[in-house]
């Protein structure tokens, strides 16, 4: 009668440490390990998985990492022009420490990190990136993170920048479309000339631009995010990258930018299951980069949503461009009119001055003959500067409160500004 408690004690024992033993290596792939299609590495609290899927109505076979109470939200993809696409593939690590993706003894991609490590890891973290570490000799640092290599989403403490030391960048590519993940027609990507400001490209062509970064936001921007989110923009020597955060844990946030080249942040709502859209960008017809011509202002409340900026006039009826009706020629009596709230012009030949007061940029630009416009900027949080433009202006924008718009004065001479100078 006595021994049964005790056996039912070692037991229960057994039951659970034999458990713990299972649970706690489901985030990790050790040395020589692998994971084969239908098998999955899941992070430590089940927010993401990794394994192998077929997107869409494709019957290919990709590598990728979706959220797990999500599986059709995939973040990010390993063989993104490389599918696979007859049998099946296997993740395996290599004793010398690369992870490999394998079909039928053919490397179909590999993480190609060179030198050997003594104790390597791959382990799949919480905030959904895969990293490659030397448990022996580097536990705390990481060979390769799958956050160095973007696909189309941007998760929070991603980098989209730039590494100022070897010029190499970081940037968002869409998917070719719902069923294939390679590498489609848009980037979304910081350009760091001037202040650093976000595009979206079709190639070589520009199709979308926030304002420059202001220290809290960048410009054109919904100002909702410190409600949701804290966006932050680093620029020191060595990299100039643009990252967020949401303000809550309990917030899950995604940036996505889709295949028909449409930048939407998704918020997951835990209530319905699903992702509501918190804005998609372009936002309206005034959106769309140069969407009007040089020297003109789009917005987006007028039936007609181009026209030239004051003291300017169209170039011709078949041309969205506009010019001055009277030119500058650097005489007394020029001055500004100022455009309120508005996304600033794109900053294509420009000149920044953190040292100028407002008064003082004013009189810069003036002092200037080719100066054609000029701003007080934040250029970071508690910091201002004067920005000035020379030559046309291109891709200002009106914008509407919830905006985050700065006011730019333009340049005119003294006819221009209804002055008279006789």
């Amino acid at each position: 009668m006595g021994k049964a408690p005790i056996c039912t004690w070692i037991c229960f024992l057994t039951l659970v440490f034999s458990h713990l033993e299972f649970s706690e290596e489901v985030d990790v792939i050790g040395a020589e390990g692998s994971i084969s299609d239908g098998e999955t590495l899941v992070s430590s609290l089940e927010t993401f998985e990794l394994g192998f899927f077929s997107p869409g109505k494709s019957r290919n076979r990709y590598l990728g990492i979706w959220y797990k109470n999500s599986p059709g939200a995939v973040v990010w993809v390993a063989n993104r022009n490389n599918p696979i696409a007859e049998g099946k593939g296997v993740l395996t690590l290599s004793d010398t420490g690369n992870l490999l993706l394998n079909q039928t003894n053919t490397v179909v991609w590999s993480t190609n990190v060179s030198g050997a490590a003594r104790n390597p890891v791959a382990q799949l973290l919480d905030t959904g990136n895969l990293v490659l570490k030397d448990n022996k000799s580097m536990p705390e640092s990481y060979l390769w993170q799958s956050f160095e290599h973007p696909s189309d989403i941007l998760l929070p403490g991603m980098k989209i920048g730039w590494n100022l030391k070897t010029g190499e960048e970081r940037y968002l590519t869409s998917w070719t479309s719902a069923d294939d993940p390679s590498l489609g027609s848009f980037t979304y990507r910081l350009d760091k000339n001037g202040l650093p400001q976000l595009f979206i490209d079709r190639g070589s062509v520009k199709r979308y631009r926030t304002g420059p970064w202001n220290g809290i936001g960048f410009g054109g921007v919904p100002a909702v995010p410190n409600l949701v989110f804290k966006p932050t923009v680093i620029s020191n020597e060595n990299e100039v990258y643009h990252t967020y955060e949401p303000v809550s844990n309990s917030i899950t946030m995604r940036l996505w930018l889709n295949q028909s080249g449409y930048l939407q942040r998704l918020i997951w709502e835990q209530k319905s299951n699903e992702w509501d859209v918190l804005y998609s960008a372009p936002f309206d017809k005034c959106g769309s980069y140069g969407s009007c011509g040089v020297n003109s202002i789009c917005s987006s409340r007028r039936a007609d949503a181009c026209e030239c900026i004051k003291g300017f006039i169209s170039k011709s009826q078949e041309s969205k461009n506009c010019v001055r009706e009277s030119p500058l020629d650097c005489q007394k009596g020029e001055g500004f009119t100022r455009l309120d709230g508005v996304k600033v012009p794109d900053l294509l030949k420009i000149e920044l001055n953190e040292s100028l007061n407002p008064t003082g940029c004013e009189a810069e630009c003036l002092k200037n003959c080719s100066c054609t416009a000029y701003a007080n900027v934040n250029v970071s949080e508690g910091r201002t500067g004067c920005l000035m433009w020379f030559g046309d202006l291109f891709d200002i924008t009106e914008v509407s409160d919830m905006y985050r718009g700065e006011d730019v004065f333009i340049r005119l001479s003294a006819s221009g500004l209804g002055m008279n100078t006789s």
